[in-house]
């Protein structure tokens, strides 16, 4: 999986717990899924997953890991993971964009992404093979990539796997759910909420400032593969500064969630939140309990990676530590 800012990874054991506890099985939403890590833990368990977001990016992971079963699909990844191995680099848009004007990528392997992604684009693929592929090529970038683990910046020096060569893997796909098949959708979550009718919903929302599509512009843009116009050193996608989200506003974040809250009315719901995110315990309480019975759950866990580094000015240099290294996230058990 790429590295992701908020990943429940660690918590998908407590999370787990907490819908088997309040729907055993059946269909559920995952209504913000990122990279889908808890949509597959759902799919493993027996539920029917529902996954979706507003990025493409993650419509394409959660295709690849929550919609794909491996008995359909792993035959035909294996074979076409061969021929794209073979597609001759392309030095163009993408590699002078994010390996020159900025340093995610050494250009050798920004030229070997280029001509892959090249070649995928012009293979005749169902969508579900298309997103295992461009997956797939994802995960190999994000192997060589010069970050922290968010595409808001790059290293001031080199990482050390940025030399690595790029090494395609066929994602680790997972047998279809005894649930029943599982789907993918790419709505705005108000959207999605209203059109979901099933058994549960886990919501795990954006909880500060920073936007995911601003956070990881380049799996969207190798994604839609549309040469967007760019902006700043990190030379992100113009709509970063145009596709606002309420979720990410303080202001804006509480009218937007109860917004979803209503359209889910009916529902038991799992909701995670960060004591760092713009509402506090108690306030979360508070929504939800206009929706139905609310039991809380809590557990610490590291920060995210970044925060082991320190505070840096612009030029590069240390200028502040971290206020602390752990957080807790809540579970919000809301039984209608």
């Amino acid at each position: 999986m790429i590295k992701y800012l908020g990943s429940k990874r660690l918590l998908l054991p407590f999370i787990l717990e907490a819908c088997k506890d309040l729907v055993p099985s059946g269909k559920v939403l995952d209504l913000f899924s990122g990279t889908s890590r808890v949509g597959q833990a759902l799919k493993s368990a027996g539920y029917q997953v529902t996954a979706n977001d507003s990025n493409q990016y993650a419509e394409v992971v959660a295709r690849c890991y929550v919609e794909a079963n491996a008995e359909e699909h792993l035959d035909f990844v294996q074979q076409a993971l061969f021929v794209l191995e073979q597609a001759p680099s392309v030095d163009g848009w993408f590699t002078e964009t994010y390996c020159r004007e900025s340093r995610f990528f050494q250009p050798e392997n920004g030229m070997r992404i280029e001509g892959m992604r090249q070649a995928l684009e012009a293979m005749d693929l169902q969508p579900v093979q298309k997103a295992i592929l461009l997956v797939a090529l994802m995960e190999a970038a994000d192997r060589v990539d010069s970050t922290t683990g968010v595409q808001m910046a790059f290293l001031k020096q080199w990482a050390k796997r940025a030399s690595n060569a790029l090494d395609l893997r066929t994602p680790e796909l997972l047998p279809q759910s005894q649930g029943g098949a599982s789907e993918v959708w790419c709505l705005d979550a108000i959207d999605a909420a209203k059109k979901f009718q099933g058994d549960l919903v886990y919501l795990d929302p954006p909880y500060n400032q920073h936007s995911y599509l601003g956070n990881y512009h380049i799996w969207e843009t190798l994604v839609r593969w549309d040469q967007p116009e760019v902006y700043g050193i990190a030379r992100k996608r113009v709509d970063c500064r145009e596709r606002r989200s309420p979720f990410n506003s303080k202001p804006g974040f509480k009218s937007a969630f109860s917004g979803v809250l209503d359209a889910l009315h009916g529902h038991p719901m799992v909701v995670s939140f960060s004591d760092e995110g713009y509402i506090s315990r108690a306030q979360m309480e508070r929504l939800l309990e206009e929706h139905g019975t609310v039991e809380v759950r809590a557990k610490e866990h590291p920060r995210y990676v970044g925060a082991k580094i320190g505070i840096h000015n612009l030029q590069g240099a240390k200028v502040g530590k971290v206020s602390h290294l752990r957080n807790k996230e809540f579970l919000f058990l809301v039984s209608p």
